[in-house]
């Protein structure tokens, strides 16, 4: 499979995986209100919402890998990491959340930008595994 398609598989998995694992923990312990894997339809098509998600984690699966690719050992994960935590939490906080009517950068709530960090976070520890599997080194 050729990179940036496996880097959208690895985005996509990675979504389904990592994400909503952190926000099932966190639902769990009563930080966030919405349970994951949410099959609430998006506008307008009416996809369901985890599966548009999970698309957009696939797309954004392609830069992160750009950003990892030529990097090896301990560099290789907290570039991977940092990369996910910071790129998804910014443009879903400063463009994606005004554009849906929410307040911009979510009323600069640290809960919310911590909360996204770690959501966003693990999503790139994500990638970076996947990228790797099955070759793991």
């Amino acid at each position: 499979m050729n990179a940036p398609l496996r880097a959208f598989v690895a985005g996509f998995a990675a979504t389904l995986l990592f994400h909503q694992a952190v926000i099932a923990v966190f639902h769990a312990l009563g930080m966030v209100p919405n349970p994951p894997f949410s099959l609430t339809p998006t506008e307008p098509l009416g996809v369901p919402s985890v599966l548009s998600l999970a698309f957009w984690g696939g797309l954004w699966g392609v830069p992160i890998w750009l950003l990892i690719r030529g990097t090896n050992g301990v560099g290789y994960w907290v570039r991977g990491i940092a990369a996910g935590a910071v790129g998804p939490s910014a443009v879903a906080l400063f463009v994606v959340f005004p554009l849906k009517g929410m307040a911009f950068a979510a009323g600069w709530d640290p809960r919310i930008f911590v909360g996204a960090l770690i959501v966003n976070a693990a999503w790139g520890l994500g990638v970076c595994l996947f990228m790797r599997w099955p070759r793991l080194s």
